[in-house]
């Protein structure tokens, strides 16, 4: 079975009442954009009917697919969890409220075409981008982090945080395989990683309007993302980094059940999705249908 252009993994947890309406502006933008591409969307273990309502979206899309974690794991191992999934060429993610707009993926997607191995949205390159300002302490305290990261890690980018990042497959198989943080912090990381292996990494200003129902809390998150860029820090010095690429972990314990994909054929005969090259081996899953 031939792999799409693009994969899309949307990361979601009790998203039942904003699910529906994210599938539908993403799977019209595919069509309106012409892409070739797989829509992968990560469940970690809602409580709430979000899984169910992907499932019966999925009756209606063949390029549309359920992961679920085994639990509630956080974004970062969702994100991980889908992207190593992926069969895209080109791998990204977006969060399920779209503060950045599906469109706005072709400024990701040409960063990419234009010589980048991982391209970065960013909300502070063009500030009159944003459309819904965050409120002045939500500002504060991410303008403060973001201080934190580039100060302490070496980051030079203006936005580590934008949940809107694309990834040439094979630097996405080789990056997050090296991932340790599974919840808020693992953005830093990733970006972390990419810039010691040498991959080029493009920030990109993009559209953005803040959705006052994120569930992210500046005060306790925040505390335990600078724990995690301290903790990156001193994987680094202590060599953590150098002996998984050394050893390349293998990806079995780091992904829920993988999802099977549908074969285009006349009797619609569902196949194990078979492993390319760079990736390491992987296990079946269920496609509802």
């Amino acid at each position: 079975m031939s792999s799409p252009k693009y994969s899309i993994v949307i990361p979601a947890y009790n998203e039942s009442a904003r699910i529906e309406r994210t599938l539908e502006r993403v799977l019209a933008c595919i069509v309106e954009h012409g892409w070739d591409a797989e829509v992968l969307v990560v469940d970690d273990g809602s409580r709430d009917d979000t899984a169910a309502i992907i499932s019966h979206w999925m009756a209606r899309h063949d390029n549309l697919y359920l992961i679920s974690n085994p639990g509630n794991r956080g974004k970062g191992y969702s994100v991980r969890n889908g992207l190593l999934q992926a069969r895209g060429e080109i791998v990204m993610f977006t969060d399920a409220d779209l503060s950045a707009p599906m469109e706005e993926a072709e400024r990701l997607f040409a960063a990419i075409a234009s010589g980048a191995d991982v391209a970065i949205g960013s909300r502070w390159l063009e500030r009159g981008r944003q459309t819904i300002h965050q409120p002045l302490y939500r500002q504060f305290f991410g303008r403060c982090f973001n201080s934190v990261t580039r100060t302490v890690m070496g980051l030079p980018y203006a936005d580590t945080q934008c949940g809107f990042k694309a990834f040439r497959r094979s630097a996405a198989q080789v990056i997050f395989r090296l991932q340790h943080i599974e919840r808020w912090g693992f953005d830093p990381e990733i970006l972390f990683i990419a810039r010691k292996l040498g991959y080029k990494v493009h920030e990109v200003p993009v559209t953005w309007g803040h959705d006052e129902r994120s569930r992210m809390s500046y005060l306790k998150d925040g505390m335990k993302m600078l724990e995690d860029v301290a903790y990156i820090r001193w994987n680094w010095l202590i060599g953590r980094y150098d002996r998984d690429i050394a050893a390349m972990k293998d990806i079995s314990r780091m992904v829920s059940t993988p999802v099977q994909h549908q074969q285009t054929s006349a009797a619609c005969a569902m196949q194990q999705v078979k492993s390319g090259s760079d990736t390491a081996p992987i296990g079946a899953g269920a496609l509802r249908r």
